[in-house]
């Protein structure tokens, strides 16, 4: 057999293509290949050091193979040799090496370089950001059927990535890729970027009951992100019918198992959990916790949570004077609870000297971006002169607007 046939049969061992699989098989027929010299051999013997397929796992090896091949110009290993400077697999990690190497196998037409390409302009890994050229790419790549660049390209249309905004292209791509089933890891991505489509009616009219179902798929694939947003299916009852101990339950493990996995909003959910007694019993200790490693993470309301943790001394010691800081921090960021937080604090002296005048301007503020609470306290600064003057008429509209709203 010529090297090409030793190849192919090596292959069909690989995936048990019209013969019974055997990957020590085909591992000794892409080694023979190999010897003789050829390039593409090389690289699926690369493959099989670096995956333990016919052997056991050796990254060094398959470095080597995919840098002796690609040394030859062997497009495949051009590639798989710019994987392995990204990910430190069998050498040290070298952006601009996989940048460089991505690169010149996108230029041979190699379509998961193409792809590859974008991401790295996009993401300004080996080279400067450049989001037109990462759009280009991706739409290039996605043109060729690459299924994970048709998701990007409408996470790219989404997000205005590159090109102006265009919810209904974005929407047609997910669905594109997502219907396609043979493309793995872009499949399943675009499973959830279609399920948010369906939730809030991007480029489509909005379903809950699809989106549940596309959530459910796609962590039931194995998509972190998913679960956790399946967990917020359960927890506020979207797309599913809610029962509370059942659902709590669901969403409560949910939440658990996607913190452990690093997701941050699980972890100031699975707080909300411990802390309303959402599928486990309360336990407000574990809540002051998980809101303090979530805010620690910049979690926006987990921050507000634990103000109000130290502001009543729950799971914790009392501390105004935390609280008080809190609120501030995300007040600057315009989160309308924190911003009338804040003025009550002022109004009062918490945590802080007392300013009415301050307290007038942080009520105002939140009332007119809606918050209902402010509308009161805003009210109660127009009736008895608190850091503005008198003005019996405004206060009693104040209340007036606040009471419709409750």
């Amino acid at each position: 057999m010529n090297d090409e046939s030793i190849i192919n049969l090596g292959y069909c061992y690989q995936y048990g293509i019209e013969i019974e699989k055997d990957e020590i098989k085909a591992f000794r027929l892409y080694k023979e290949a190999a010897e003789k010299g050829n390039t593409g051999a090389m690289n699926n013997l690369g493959y099989c050091y670096q995956n333990g397929v016919g052997t056991k796992k050796d990254e060094i090896k398959a470095f080597e193979l995919y840098k002796k091949a690609a040394e030859k110009g062997q497009i495949d290993s051009l590639y798989n040799l710019g994987k392995c400077y990204y990910y430190g697999i069998g050498t040290e990690k070298d952006e601009i090496k996989t940048f460089k190497l991505c690169k010149e196998a996108a230029k041979k037409g190699h379509i998961y370089a193409i792809q590859n390409l974008g991401y790295c302009y996009q993401n300004g890994v080996g080279t400067k950001k450049n989001i037109v050229k990462a759009f280009e790419l991706y739409k290039e790549a996605a043109e060729k059927g690459h299924i994970y660049a048709t998701r990007n390209l409408g996470d790219c249309y989404q997000n205005g990535i590159g090109t102006k905004k265009d919810e209904i292209k974005a929407f047609e791509l997910y669905k594109t890729a997502a219907e396609n089933e043979a493309a793995e890891m872009g499949h399943i991505y675009a499973i959830r970027n279609l399920g948010d489509c369906y939730e809030n009616g991007i480029g489509t009219e909005k379903n809950a009951i699809k989106a549940f179902e596309l959530y459910n798929d796609a962590a039931k694939k194995g998509i972190i992100e998913s679960k956790y947003q399946l967990g917020e299916c359960y927890y506020y009852g979207i797309g599913t019918k809610k029962d509370e101990q059942k659902d709590g339950n669901k969403a409560f493990k949910l939440y658990k198992e996607t913190t452990e996995m690093g997701i941050v909003m699980s972890i100031y959910r699975l707080g909300e959990c411990y802390y309303y007694g959402i599928g486990n019993k309360k336990d407000k200790t574990k809540a002051f916790i998980l809101y303090k490693a979530a805010a620690d993470k910049g979690v926006i309301e987990s921050v507000y949570q634990l103000g109000e943790c130290y502001y009543y001394g729950i799971g914790t010691e009392k501390d105004e004077i935390k609280a008080f800081k809190l609120y501030k921090q995300i007040a600057g960021k315009g989160y309308i609870n924190a911003i009338n937080d804040l003025g009550y604090c002022y109004h009062h002296g918490i945590g802080i000297e007392k300013d009415e005048l301050k307290a007038f301007e942080l009520y105002k503020k939140a009332s007119e971006n809606g918050h209902i609470t402010s509308k009161n306290n805003l009210a109660e600064c127009y009736q008895y002169g608190i850091g503005t003057e008198k003005d019996e008429i405004k206060a009693f509209k104040l209340y007036e607007e606040y009471e419709n709203k409750l």
